[in-house]
C-alpha cells in the first residue's frame, strides 16, 4: 500500500480533503479497487505547482464526489488537476456505427453469416446478443436460444445455444496473425446456412405413366407416391425420380435417382435429414430404413411411422468412438432430427441385410442407445440367401397375396 511522506499527511488542507473524499459515495467504489502508485503521482507530481488546486476529482467520477466548497490549497508542493480526464462512454450504437465498414467486421460478418448466424439483427459488440440458433431453429417454440458474443474490436466471436436438446457451440475470429483466418480457433464443424428450396425453382413434374408402372412392378401404389410427394426431373431425354424431404411441411432437401440406371444424385448445400420425417412426429414405435424405396414399401405393408436415412449405409463399422454431436458430420442428419428420436420408446432398426446395411444399424445404435433400439432380421429368400430389405419382402409378400 502506498504511503505518502509525513509533511503531506500531516498537512491540514490534506486532511480537509481526504475527510471530504472519504465523506463521498465514491469512495465506497475505489475500495474495492487496487490502485498503483501510478495512480496516485498524477495527483502528487515531485515538482511543486505555482497554481493552487480547485478542486481534486477521482478519474472514476465525471461529477464532484462532494456538494462541499471548493478547496483553495496553498502553494505547498501539492498539484491540482481542474478536471478528471474522464472517457466519455460509448454507447453500443455510436461502437456499431464506428466499426461496421472495418476489415475485420467485414470478415467477422461473412463468417458467421457462413455458419449460418444471422447478424443482420441489431448485434452489439461487448454484449450478449440473442438471435435464432441455426443448428436447432428454437425448435417447435422456435426459442431464441443462441447467445452471442462479439469483442469490442470485432476480432473474434463466441456463441452458445441454450436449448438442452441442441447445445450448438463454437467460436470464430476475423483475423490470425494479420491475416484472414479459415479456422474457427475452437476447431468447431462450421454450419454453413441450408440453401432454400421450391417444387418450382428445381422444376419438379408430377409423376409420368411411365414413372408411375416403374414403381408398380415394385408393387409400390401411386397413392403411396402422391402422399410422399415423389415426383420427377428431366434431365434432357432422361427422367429421373426424384424424392422429396420434408420438414413440416417446407421442402428441405431432394434426391435423385435415374430409372435406366441406379444412380443417385441430390441437391447441394440443403438440410439432410431422414425421408418422412413428418409421419414420425409423435410417434412412440420408429422404424428407419436404409432407402428411399424401402420407406416407400413399408407404408404399402401399413407402416407409416417409418423413416429412412439420406445417404445409405458406410462399408464398416467405425474403430473409433462415437464423435462429440459437432463433429459427427456422417451422421448430422439423426443429430438434426434427435427430438423426433427422443419422443419415442422404441427405435426399430430395419436397415439392409449385408455388411454394411449391418453397420448402418450398429452406428446408428451406438448414438440413439442400443437399450431404445431393436434390430429387423430378414427371413431367408432360399437355403443360401435371405432378403436383402424391406423392399424385396414386402414386394415379394404382395405378389404372394395377389396370386391367393
Amino acid at each position: 500500500m502506498l504511503r505518502l511522506p509525513y509533511h503531506i499527511r500531516h498537512n491540514p488542507h490534506f486532511r480537509r480533503l481526504k475527510h471530504s473524499f472519504l465523506s463521498s459515495n465514491s469512495a465506497v467504489l475505489l475500495a474495492s479497487k487496487t490502485f498503483s502508485s501510478s495512480f496516485f503521482r498524477t495527483l502528487l507530481p515531485s515538482t511543486p505547482s505555482p497554481k493552487p488546486c480547485k478542486r481534486l476529482v477521482p478519474s472514476l467520477s465525471s461529477k464532484p464526489i462532494s456538494k462541499n466548497n471548493s478547496l483553495k490549497l496553498p502553494t505547498n508542493g501539492f498539484s491540482f488537476l481542474p478536471y478528471a480526464s474522464v472517457t466519455t462512454p460509448v454507447y453500443p450504437k455510436d461502437l456499431e456505427e464506428r466499426h461496421l465498414d472495418t476489415p475485420s467486421w467485414k470478415i467477422l460478418n461473412k463468417r458467421l453469416t457462413d455458419l449460418g448466424i444471422n447478424t443482420s439483427e441489431e448485434c452489439v459488440p461487448g454484449v450478449e446478443n440473442r438471435l435464432l440458433c441455426p443448428s436447432c431453429n428454437g425448435g417447435e417454440s422456435e426459442e431464441i436460444s443462441l447467445s452471442l458474443f462479439i469483442e469490442e474490436d470485432w476480432s473474434s466471436a463466441k456463441w452458445l445455444c441454450f436449448r438442452a436438446k441442441c447445445g450448438w457451440k463454437g467460436a470464430t475470429k476475423a483475423l490470425a496473425d494479420g491475416k484472414p483466418s479459415d479456422q474457427s480457433f475452437n476447431k468447431v464443424n462450421k454450419y454453413k446456412a441450408p440453401r432454400q428450396i421450391t417444387v418450382e425453382g428445381l422444376l419438379l413434374e408430377p409423376l409420368s405413366i411411365e414413372v408411375i408402372a416403374y414403381f408398380a412392378e415394385r408393387m409400390i401404389s401411386a397413392e403411396t407416391l402422391k402422399r410422399n410427394a415423389v415426383m420427377q426431373k428431366r434431365l434432357g431425354e432422361q427422367i429421373n425420380i426424384a424424392f422429396t424431404y420434408w420438414r413440416k411441411g417446407a421442402l428441405v432437401h431432394c434426391k435423385y435417382r435415374g430409372i435406366e440406371k441406379k444412380k443417385f444424385s441430390q441437391e447441394k448445400d440443403t438440410e439432410k435429414i431422414f425421408y418422412g420425417l413428418d409421419d414420425i412426429e409423435d410417434e412412440s414405435d420408429i422404424i428407419i430404413v436404409e432407402g428411399e424405396m424401402d420407406k416407400l414399401a413399408m407404408e404399402e405393408a401399413g407402416f407409416r411411422n417409418c423413416v429412412s436415412v439420406p445417404d445409405g449405409a458406410p462399408q464398416s463399422v467405425s474403430s473409433k468412438g462415437v464423435p462429440d454431436e459437432e463433429k459427427d458430420t456422417q451422421f448430422r442428419y439423426l443429430w438434426k432430427c434427435k427430438e423426433y428420436i427422443a419422443k419415442a420408446s422404441r427405435i426399430i432398426l430395419a436397415t439392409d441385410g449385408d455388411i454394411p446395411g449391418q453397420a448402418l444399424a450398429e452406428e446408428l445404435a451406438r448414438r440413439i442407445g442400443r437399450e431404445r433400439c431393436w434390430r429387423v432380421k430378414w427371413p431367408k429368400k432360399n437355403d443360401t440367401a435371405d432378403f436383402k430389405d424391406a423392399n424385396e419382402v414386402i414386394e415379394l409378400a404382395i405378389s404372394l397375396s395377389l396370386c391367393l
